[in-house]
Parts: structure tokens; C-alpha cells; sequence
């Protein structure tokens, strides 16, 4: 594929479509693919990571036309990522609150930095799967059918795959990160383990503690790659 010239990256060249409405009304809006789509790409469920909006942007933005066989979603939670919270706009934490067999009622726990104790309360949602949000990803990975789903966090700097499939392999090898199995903590109602319930294969690719300046020298690329037909 022919990537556009650096002075041409300021913008993505076409539109996306809408899969869905957030909270407050904002489009959910999906690059599709041209043809039958491989992988799925989404950032910013948590509102609070917005180094994954602006990572995977960046690396759409230097496309000419659309991935072959890459979706993306830049921002799974737009009310988050507008108001600066982790949660959605009725202080849902999104990645707690997917239908699995796992999910619980009890307050999300979560760091306000990483070197700080989990004190910081969200709601997973009044029962699984309650937010349009969530309701609408779970749609529009039904009708994309994708092969793989590689849900983009910050900035715990891992590849989490508990099965260590394919995937989650190159982006360890491509990225340096270490592959885990999981993030050393409960995540009950997180799009993995819907993902997994499901058979779907999902990977947590989770971007390191780093200025924009760092993740696109290091991680656009690999996002690139992805979209532009990664031999994974």
C-alpha cells in the first residue's frame, strides 16, 4: 500500500461509519476495511488512556486509502476520553462491564498512577452489558467477524494473551514488551474474557509510561504494520 507524504498526515483521509451513540449521544465511529476483516483495533475504552487514541491515529493517518483487512475504532469510550475519566459518563468503568460469567456487581478498584494503592471507585455497570457502549462493540464485532481483536491500553508495557497465540507472539517479538497471561490482577466483565468466552481471540497490547514522542518512534510503527498487513 502507498503511504501519503509526511505533509499530508494531518487529517485521515476518509470517513468512518457509525456503529453506535455513547452516553452522551457521541458517534462510535469505525474504520472499516475494504475487504472481509482479519483484525480489529480498538483504543480508549478507558477514557484516562488517551495515548491509544493519539498512537493509532497517528498510525491511520498515514494510510492513503483503507487497510485491507484492519478495522479500527479510536476511541471505544468517547465520553471518557472528552471528560479525562477512566470510566464513561455515568462512571462505568467499560472494560468491567461486558457480559461474562465473571462479572460482579462490587466497585472497580483503580490506580490513579501507577505507583499509587487502588482507591479510586467506578461502577461496572448496573448488570452486564448495560452501557451503549459495550452493547455497541459487542455489535459491531459480531457483524465485522473478526479474526483477532487487539484492544490497546497504557501503560502497564505488556502483551497479555493467556492463550500466547500468534499474534500477541509478534507484538511481544516486534515491541520488545513481555508476553504475560494476564495483568497480575482480577479484571471480572473485561472485554478478554468476553473475548475468550466467546472464542475469540483478543490480545492487550499495552503501551509503556511514555511521552508521544517515544510511542511514535516505537509503537506507531508496529501499529503500521498492522494495518497494512502485518505477516503475523
Amino acid at each position: 500500500m502507498k503511504l501519503r507524504a509526511r505533509e499530508q498526515r494531518g487529517t485521515i483521509l476518509w470517513d468512518p461509519d457509525t456503529y453506535g451513540r455513547s452516553h452522551l449521544g457521541i458517534r462510535l465511529e469505525v474504520w472499516r476495511p475494504r475487504g472481509a476483516c482479519r483484525l480489529l483495533i480498538f483504543a480508549a475504552i478507558h477514557g484516562e488512556e488517551p495515548e491509544t487514541t493519539f498512537a493509532l491515529s497517528r498510525a491511520l493517518r498515514h494510510l492513503s486509502e483503507p487497510s485491507w483487512d484492519c478495522a479500527v475504532v479510536l476511541a471505544a469510550n468517547p465520553d471518557g476520553l472528552i471528560r479525562g475519566t477512566r470510566g464513561n459518563a455515568r462512571g462505568v468503568d467499560l472494560n468491567r462491564n461486558f457480559p461474562t460469567r465473571d462479572w460482579q456487581p462490587d466497585p472497580v478498584a483503580h490506580r490513579a498512577t501507577l505507583d499509587e494503592r487502588r482507591d479510586v471507585l467506578l461502577s461496572p455497570g448496573p448488570h452486564p452489558g448495560s452501557e451503549p457502549e459495550t452493547q455497541a462493540l459487542i455489535s459491531l464485532i459480531d457483524e465485522l467477524k473478526p479474526e483477532t481483536v487487539i484492544a490497546l491500553h497504557a501503560p502497564l508495557a505488556c502483551i497479555d494473551d493467556a492463550k500466547h497465540g500468534p499474534v500477541a507472539h509478534w507484538l511481544a517479538q516486534r515491541t520488545g514488551l513481555p508476553l504475560v497471561k494476564d495483568v497480575g490482577y482480577p479484571t471480572p466483565g473485561s472485554f478478554g474474557t468476553w473475548g475468550a468466552e466467546r472464542g475469540l481471540a483478543v490480545v492487550t497490547y499495552e503501551l509503556p509510561l511514555a511521552s508521544t514522542d517515544a510511542l511514535v518512534r516505537e509503537h506507531v510503527p508496529v501499529l503500521l504494520e498492522l494495518l497494512t498487513g502485518a505477516d503475523l
